[in-house]
């Protein structure tokens, strides 16, 4: 289910002049799903996605031709990471901590790494995943590594956008170091 099967809900919904209480009513899906699902953070099973169909009096093909027609607008997405918060994930041989990992189908996989890593030995492996990456330095010194390039140095400020499917290493030569990685789509990080 994409983010714009909760637009095209709430369109549907809209339509009807009903708020999400009255959907609930109607539904039998309670309000914080309904909520959650028209920003995008939750998906729905399939038989609360029948249950919505049959209160808002669309099949499921409608559901999907309106999903289709629904223009990708503001949706009022929120996640807040609190400092030291988030799960933790994995870039290479870094560790770091992801940020609004509560949002279904992001556009965006942010996380905020610590690079200890100061060789490629240590590092292991290049880290790749699909679509494009930006690095941007919050403290320290980093080095970018890639298949591609050469060695490119990095102090606090510079930043690095590049092809992530090509296998990248973030180093940090001189502990300790920070960056925020921000990775296309919805990349799945290592725990």
């Amino acid at each position: 289910m994409s983010d714009r099967t909760g637009a095209a809900i709430r369109k549907l919904r809209l339509a009807r002049g009903w708020s999400l209480a009255v959907l609930s009513d109607q539904s039998g899906v309670p309000i914080s799903t309904l909520s959650r699902v028209e920003l995008g953070q939750n998906a729905l099973n399939y038989d609360k996605l029948v249950r919505l169909c049959r209160a808002l009096e669309v099949d499921l093909e409608g559901l999907v031709t309106r999903e289709a027609e629904t223009s990708v607008a503001a949706s009022g997405r929120r996640s807040v990471t609190r400092a030291g918060e988030g799960p933790g994930a994995r870039a290479g041989g870094n560790t770091g901590r992801r940020s609004a990992s509560d949002l279904l189908s992001k556009g965006l996989s942010p996380l905020l790494l610590d690079v200890t890593a100061r060789t490629l030995e240590a590092h292991g492996p290049l880290a790749v995943h699909e679509g494009e990456a930006y690095a941007f330095v919050v403290a320290g010194e980093v080095e970018f590594h890639s298949h591609l390039y050469a060695p490119l140095p990095l102090t606090v400020g510079d930043s690095v956008y590049f092809d992530a499917g090509a296998g990248y290493a973030l180093l940090a030569p001189d502990l300790p170091a920070r960056v925020l990685l921000i990775a296309s789509g919805e990349t799945a990080f290592g725990p």
